[in-house]
């Protein structure tokens, strides 16, 4: 009796621990659209990511897709987001392109609204590190700094000539445009380290390019069987004389042939 009763608080126990776990799993589970899958670079690393992607999409929702991730980038619907550039193309196999830069956790939730109701044929993420840039951009400042709080020491000083006041004044103008620059290199760096680079290039599916291709073909059909009417036209009238001096030169012939033959048989 007392093994059954341990063996129930057992099960019992064991069900318990299961439900635990099951709401606990539930609770942490991240909301759609999250950003769950998005990559960003470590504490303390400088990487820049980019992100590629092929998508299948039919041609009409094309443009309209396009369209509606540039209105979803420009009114920071999933998070700080810039439009670097749009594309769209018609014709028979329709196109279309947007790229965007948009912080790490805005990367996921723009490619799911890219792909809703498509097929992404293709993805690729890559980083460029940008550690070494970095450095070499925060020592290029700090020595610039340097020799201007020199030079600015020296220009002050009661012994300078006039001559070196205007040398002096000169390299401080190009120290001063040479710290802006790095500025720019450094923010420009920053950027590319705290946002994230996504391209998406919108294709139509295989099947509907086969349609088009079969009935761009049969429109051609037309083109090419009248081209083909038209060599014909003009082979038979370019080999027209040439047939009716043959036939002349062959008549002849058979009439000289014909009155030989009745001389020969006249002798006989």
């Amino acid at each position: 009796m007392k093994r059954m009763m341990w063996h129930l608080a057992g099960a019992l126990a064991g069900t318990l621990l299961l439900a635990a776990t099951g709401c606990s799993k539930t609770g942490t589970a991240a909301p759609d659209g999250g950003g769950a899958g998005a990559v960003a670079s470590p504490e303390g690393a400088a990487l820049a990511y980019e992100h590629d992607l092929d998508i299948r999409l039919d041609a009409g929702q094309i443009g309209p897709r396009v369209k509606q991730i540039a209105d979803a980038c420009q009114s920071a619907r999933f998070g700080d987001c810039a439009v670097l550039q749009v594309g769209q193309q018609g014709g028979e196999y329709p196109t279309g392109s947007i790229r965007v830069r948009i912080a790490p956790k805005g990367v996921e939730p723009i490619i799911g609204l890219a792909g809703q109701g498509a097929e992404v044929s293709s993805r690729n993420t890559h980083a460029e590190d940008l550690a070494q840039q970095v450095a070499d951009t925060a020592l290029t400042k700090a020595r610039l700094e340097k020799e201007h709080a020199r030079l600015l020491a020296y220009q002050d000083s009661k012994t300078i000539t006039t001559a070196d006041l205007l040398v002096v004044s000169q390299r401080l103008a190009e120290i001063e445009a040479g710290v802006e620059q790095a500025n720019k290199d450094a923010a420009q760096q920053r950027r590319r380290i705290d946002t994230q680079l996504v391209t998406m290039q919108f294709h139509t599916p295989s099947g509907q390019r086969s349609r088009s291709e079969i009935g761009e073909a049969l429109r051609e059909s037309g083109a090419i069987l009248t081209s083909s009417v038209a060599f014909v036209i003009r082979a038979m009238a370019a080999l027209l004389p040439v047939a009716v001096v043959l036939w002349v030169f062959g008549w002849i012939g058979v009439k000289l042939w014909r009155r030989r033959q009745r001389r020969l048989q006249a002798k006989h």
